[in-house]
């Protein structure tokens, strides 16, 4: 049944990817990225638009996907998704949301499992929308360059496109996050320490007087 809705939405070309990528982010258990290959190898030469169409939708569709989960709760993932991938999504974001969303924009799970996750679980929304246009962005356009410079002949290597961006993109991101929680916690010293100097003053002002 899903296959033949990506079936009819391959007949409007671009139109039906933006269509494909915003219900993606919210309900939809065909990733995008399948429609994205079949419609940049009928022409190459497309290719970049039809990542950039692809990638304005799915960031259109993941506070669609937010507020969903906000509302309606875990619940609504169990009835649209398989319980492995819920389950796999809230051990990552119970470790760290921020790392979850990255990675899980290139891992199997599909991506709308994090965006209701996010709702589900109160993260903030611009954090989620930032995070989903670093992460979806990398594989939109890294299929998008790879048809425009290779064409037909790029269909063999984005079968494997999630994994080579995982690969290359973990290593940044977990050293990223190490550095932010480090700066985090130097902030967070001198914000304390700031506070018991300003207590030591206000007790020695109270006793001279």
């Amino acid at each position: 049944m899903f296959q033949s809705v990506v079936d009819f939405l391959k007949e409007f070309g671009p139109w039906g990817l933006f269509v494909h990528s915003f219900i993606d982010a919210i309900f939809f258990p065909i990733p995008a990225f399948f429609l994205q290959v079949s419609l940049s190898l009928l022409n190459p030469a497309n290719a970049l638009w039809l990542a950039t169409v692809g990638y304005i939708a799915c960031l259109l569709g993941t506070p669609v996907g937010y507020y969903l989960g906000k509302i309606m709760g875990k619940s609504i993932l169990y009835k649209l998704m398989k319980k492995q991938w819920i389950d796999a999504a809230t051990e990552k974001f119970q470790t760290n949301g921020e790392a979850a969303i990255l990675i899980g924009s290139f891992t199997p799970i599909p991506f709308k499992v994090f965006t209701i996750l996010s709702g589900c679980l109160n993260f903030p929304l611009w954090r989620l929308i930032g995070y989903a246009a670093l992460g979806r962005g990398a594989k939109f356009y890294v299929v998008g360059l790879l048809f425009y410079f290779y064409g037909r002949a790029a269909e063999n290597m984005v079968k494997d496109v999630s994994l080579y961006i995982f690969i290359g993109a973990v290593p940044i991101i977990v050293v990223y996050l190490l550095l932010r929680r480090r700066s985090r916690k130097k902030k967070e010293l001198a914000s304390k320490e700031e506070q018991a100097a300003e207590q030591e003053d206000a007790k020695s002002v109270h006793v001279s007087s």
